[in-house]
């Protein structure tokens, strides 16, 4: 069950938790036409600050435009929103959820005089894929639901639909035992998780699928960043379900998952079974930097306080 907060933004104002309703014919409801990001935000000596929430509002942002959904909100005013539900949830650690949505009004598949709707929450929330997980590594395995393809939805939006997707390929293997999936694309090749990116290390190289059915992560992103800065080779193209049984570590990125582990896949042990030096050191990397312990990347670190209070 979710951890309550006492305060949601929804369309420039705080709502207490427990108010923070919609009607029940509120439009994406029925059809899945909303666009949502997940954000993290850590303590540090500094005090508390978001992880990367300028890239991550960007693509809020840019996930309904190519929805064609336009924001009714600045990425500036959001990212002050963002920072005022952490503040006044006297949050110091929490992950926090941005949803843009279309709203009550006209119903049926087309209907583009609705409001464009958006909302806020925020919420202590630990490792998505459990502490265990995070230092012992998790087991995967490749699902029979395939990632959908680049025609049938728009891969580069993070978008409420998409996520039907990925919760009938992590019940699959739920159900079967497993902690987590892996879904392939519709040519067979490895595309990521129900909500991640994967990486997989081999021959001292860090390999990921390149962005064809998969999305733009920012985790992702960062820790190619930091891999390149270590002096990592990082390689992006196609992968195979050979590719993941024959490397030598692998792991999940994402917001909720972080960089958590891989240590068995379809019951074939990766690598040693146990989390590799490559992904130990990229973990703690980038648990460094989200959490302020070194001064790298101050930029990924949005400071909460002293932001204005908003509407």
């Amino acid at each position: 069950m979710l951890k309550e907060s006492q305060w949601i933004w929804m369309d420039g104002k705080m709502v207490p938790w427990k108010d923070a309703n919609v009607h029940v014919l509120t439009h994406s409801l029925h059809y899945g036409m909303a666009v949502f990001e997940g954000i993290r935000a850590y303590s540090g000596p500094e005090g508390t600050s978001i992880f990367r929430l300028a890239e991550h509002t960007r693509r809020l942002v840019n996930s309904g435009k190519v929805m064609l959904m336009k924001s009714p909100y600045s990425e500036e005013e959001l990212m002050d929103a963002t920072c005022r539900v952490v503040r006044e949830n006297n949050l110091s650690s929490c992950y926090i959820r941005p949803l843009m949505y279309v709203g009550y009004g006209d119903m049926g598949i087309y209907a583009r005089q609705n409001p464009i709707c958006v909302s806020i929450s925020a919420w202590e929330w630990g490792t998505y894929l459990g502490e265990e997980g995070l230092s012992k590594g998790i087991r995967a395995k490749i699902s029979s639901f395939s990632r959908f393809g680049v025609n049938t939805f728009l891969n580069r939006a993070k978008v409420s639909a998409h996520y039907v997707n990925s919760q009938l390929a992590k019940w699959e293997v739920k159900m079967a035992g497993y902690d987590e999936a892996i879904l392939l694309d519709q040519d067979g090749f490895v595309a990521e998780g129900p909500g991640e990116n994967i990486f997989i290390v081999s021959g001292g190289v860090l390999r990921t699928p390149a962005l064809k059915t998969v999305l733009d992560g920012i985790t992702r992103n960062a820790v190619q960043t930091l891999a390149k800065e270590m002096g990592i080779p990082v390689w992006e193209g196609v992968l195979t379900r050979d590719d993941l049984y024959l490397a030598d570590e692998a792991f999940f990125t994402g917001t909720a998952a972080e960089l958590t582990p891989i240590r068995e896949i379809d019951e074939r042990t990766i690598g040693t079974g146990r989390p590799g030096p490559v992904t130990l050191a990229l973990q703690k990397a980038f648990f460094d930097v989200v959490h302020g312990h070194v001064k790298d990347h101050s930029e990924w670190r949005y400071p909460v306080a002293g932001r204005p209070s908003g509407k």
